[in-house]
């Protein structure tokens, strides 16, 4: 497997709208590909999983992982039950969620608990300290668990489209850490 690896796009719940940095890294990068999945809305883990499998799996050579929201959480249950995480070069995890939290949609709890195992590639956990979804010390807590370095924006929202977060060349500058 050589040459560059493909940057496999994950989206979280309700997947990423025209303006988010996913959609637009996809766009102006013809060889980034997104991880379509059977239904944004109504996530189940296990549907979510086989999707990023057959995504792995079906790569020319190695992949790169750009995760943002529940997508991280998704690349964490995958990586925990792929016999394939060798073929991964690293992972962008943005933004994660805490969805265990009491207020957390009832459609994400399929996605319940969320793994702590170390990741067994390299990756980036990006976070902020105000985010909707997640209070920055969990993301913290991920991260180390995760065997993740964290990269905290400050106040960054979730770190989305609506967070000001359009083509965002620092999170480019990241994930190419990771190839």
């Amino acid at each position: 497997m050589s040459g560059a690896p493909t940057v496999l796009i994950l989206p979280g719940y309700g997947n990423s709208g025209p303006a988010h940095w996913q959609t637009l890294w996809e766009r102006d990068h013809p060889a980034y590909r997104r991880v379509n999945q059977k239904s944004w809305d109504e996530p189940r883990r296990a549907d979510w999983v086989a999707e990023l499998e057959g995504a792995v799996t079906g790569a020319p050579g190695r992949v790169t992982l750009a995760a943002h929201s529940l997508g991280c959480v998704a690349v964490a249950h995958w990586a925990a039950m792929s016999a394939h995480c060798d073929r991964v070069t690293g992972a962008l995890l943005v933004a994660p969620p805490d969805i265990e939290r009491k207020d957390a949609p009832r459609d994400v709890h399929d996605f319940r608990p969320i793994p702590v195992a170390a990741l067994p590639f390299p990756s980036i956990v990006v976070a902020s300290t105000d985010d909707l979804y997640s209070d920055f010390a969990r993301a913290e807590g991920w991260a180390k668990a995760w065997g993740s370095r964290l990269v905290s924006l400050g106040a960054a929202g979730h770190i989305n489209a609506d967070a000001g977060y359009g083509p965002w060349p620092a999170g480019l500058a990241l994930l190419a850490q990771l190839t």
